[in-house]
């Protein structure tokens, strides 16, 4: 701990150095060479004269106040018995503490190793904050990479069945990017589309079909139209990925923001602007927004891609089709959004396409 000692009277100053001859100590003999050394050195608590020429104890006040470099400096000011209204001027300039002339030395030495010991459990506190944040970081970080590595397992799954290619989780991340970047930019989307909701957004988008894991073989990869009853067992992948992650909640059932936004995109995918979709039928804006944009989506990037039972649409044309279904299958505002950067769109995704 260092103290600066400030005041024009070397008496005062040898009185309080040789008082404090177990700190380390510095002195100065008004407001200037105070603020040469304050500039210079790293001081915990200054002993202030306040009556002093060249530079007053007010005036060094008014210059550390509200500067961040001096921001760990305690203060306690040196003023006379009848200086009542100095000692409330220099306490509203940012200092801790007063001590009157003459000086009572056993009360001076009190008040700093009472102020010394707050300056040190203030620097614990400092040191323990910057290590519980270091600790926060590093396990947020390790949440980070093992989310991230469990979906790309999941999706890993759809991969080996040969069903998705890690292109389509590409295309679609970038696609939901590109979406959510462009609608948070309007007035309507702005308080919902933060940057923590884009980010889940992105990362959950290629969880939209993994319940598709469930779903037999011959249904999955039939390379023609599906029969009513095998159109019905595969309706039912949506429950399978929904129940997939409700299975993990805890007991009080409370999803947390990233597994919620999961569900949302799973669950609600193939409803229906109209309410004609399913599996709840859901109209309008009750379907939840991370639905509502995977949908046009998911059905932009199957139309232009070559599937085992079609050959892939030109980027034009599934536009058109897209355009065609607004109000009906997809939210109006959505394809409109998704139209003004359906250029922007093609570029980006262009390079990720299949052979």
């Amino acid at each position: 701990m260092q103290i600066l000692i400030v005041d024009d009277s070397m008496t005062d100053r040898l009185i309080i150095q040789n008082m404090l001859s177990d700190y380390d100590s510095l002195v100065a003999a008004d407001g200037v060479e105070a603020m040469k050394i304050l500039n210079n050195q790293i001081i915990d608590l200054m002993i202030l004269d306040l009556n002093m020429p060249n530079m007053n104890g007010f005036e060094v006040l008014e210059a550390i106040k509200g500067n961040e470099k001096f921001a760990g400096v305690r203060t306690i000011i040196l003023t006379n018995a009848d200086e009542i209204e100095n000692e409330i001027k220099g306490l509203k300039l940012g200092a801790v503490d007063y001590i009157r002339k003459p000086l009572n030395i056993e009360s001076l030495r009190i008040r700093i190793d009472i102020h010394l010991r707050l300056k040190r459990a203030q620097k614990l506190m400092e040191e323990d904050n910057l290590r519980l944040d270091s600790m926060v970081s590093e396990r947020t970080q390790e949440l980070v990479v093992t989310r991230n590595v469990t979906i790309n397992a999941l999706v890993g799954l759809l991969e080996i069945r040969n069903l998705e290619s890690s292109r389509h989780t590409q295309r679609t991340q970038l696609i939901m990017g590109l979406l959510c970047h462009r609608m948070k930019s309007m007035p309507e989307y702005s308080d919902i589309l933060i940057s923590d909701c884009i980010n889940e957004l992105i990362m959950t988008t290629p969880l939209h079909d993994i319940g598709k894991v469930g779903i037999p073989d011959h249904i999955l990869l039939k390379p023609g139209k599906l029969t009513y009853e095998e159109y019905e067992i595969m309706k039912k992948h949506v429950a399978y990925g929904v129940d997939a992650l409700k299975k993990e909640l805890p007991e009080d059932n409370i999803a947390p923001s990233f597994i919620q936004t999961a569900m949302e995109i799973i669950g609600a995918h193939h409803e229906k602007y109209d309410g004609s979709g399913y599996p709840n039928g859901l109209k309008g804006e009750t379907i939840p927004l991370a639905g509502r944009l995977m949908a046009v989506i998911d059905v932009y990037d199957a139309l232009i891609s070559r599937r085992v039972y079609k050959d892939a649409f030109s980027h034009n044309r599934a536009i058109e089709m897209i355009k065609e279904e607004s109000g009906k299958h997809f939210d109006p505002k959505i394809v409109q959004i998704f139209i003004e950067i359906s250029d922007i769109v093609w570029d980006s995704i262009k390079d990720h396409m299949e052979e």
